[in-house]
């Protein structure tokens, strides 16, 4: 009998192994040996800042697609584009660096606390729960949800100001950040040549008395800023002010005509005594 149900098991066995093969070589999928060719180029940080889940959906999107316009990898950037595409024998499509940039001004000293926030020490949780702990609703609550999503150490909340701030020297513009703050003042810019940029470091959309009353650096839509700008890079909506990137030529006019410092101007030389005294005037 024991012979019997080893010969048994070993006949079914033998005939679930062969079933197994017939159906793997019927439905057998043959894989692009490019995919894993143009996986290895990346840099491996599956970030999923392509949009795609992780390295692998992103090679594979790569090599099924017709062109690589439309397809970015923020963290190897165009180099790494220009290796995929050497694999692919296509073009490749130059993206505009881009980096995060923290939009709010709302520094300790220019956000009066108007409650005590006593739960978890969470972004999302905080926001849900009360709002903030200042006037302002709309700022940085700096609990620092940005920072345990940045898997590449280039964000912190600043202790004196408790505002996030960008190592840009860290930064892969892949995304994260943007996705984990749940008021939504963390966004991706041009990083402009020789990191130069100009922005609006508010999203305050109250109306410009409250707003002010709220935070002494928020941005109070008084169009001041709009009507210097020649190149039509500006527009007031729901009482803020936005500056387009992509039509900005970095002229400088709109900082010193905005009265409460919310344009930020990063890394440009110092002004002249003439733009500054005038900045001072119309302040």
């Amino acid at each position: 009998m024991i012979i019997y149900s080893v010969i048994s098991l070993g006949a079914i066995g033998a005939i679930g192994s062969v079933i197994l093969y017939v159906v793997s070589q019927k439905f057998k999928v043959d894989e692009d040996p490019r995919i894993a060719e143009v996986q290895e180029a990346l840099p491996g940080a599956n970030c999923g800042g392509c949009g795609y889940p992780g390295c692998g959906g992103f090679a594979d999107a790569c090599v099924k697609a017709s062109s690589l316009e439309g397809l970015l990898c923020p963290v190897g950037g165009n180099a790494t584009m220009n290796r995929v595409a050497a694999i692919l024998g296509q073009d490749a499509v130059a993206d505009t660096p881009r980096i995060a940039v923290v939009r709010c001004n709302g520094t300790c000293d220019a956000r009066p606390r108007v409650n005590t926030y006593n739960g978890a020490t969470n972004c999302a949780i905080a926001s849900s729960l009360c709002g903030s702990e200042t006037g302002c609703t709309f700022g940085c609550l700096g609990y620092g949800d940005c920072v345990r999503a940045c898997t590449f150490d280039a964000i912190r909340i600043n202790p004196d100001t408790l505002i996030a701030e960008v190592d840009e020297e860290k930064c892969t513009s892949c995304g994260a950040c943007v996705k984990a703050c749940p008021k939504n003042i963390i966004e991706l810019r041009k990083k402009g040549p020789k990191s130069r940029r100009i922005y609006v470091s508010c999203i305050n959309r109250d109306k410009g008395g409250v707003a002010r009353k709220a935070c002494a650096n928020a941005c109070i839509g008084c169009s001041k800023c709009l009507k210097e700008c020649a190149f039509d890079a500006i527009a007031i909506a729901n009482n803020l002010a936005y500056i387009d990137d992509v039509k900005c030529r970095l002229c400088r006019k709109c900082g010193v005509a905005c009265p409460t410092g919310a344009i930020h101007e990063l890394h440009f030389p110092p002004r002249k005594e003439k733009e500054t005294a005038t900045s001072t005037v119309n302040a």
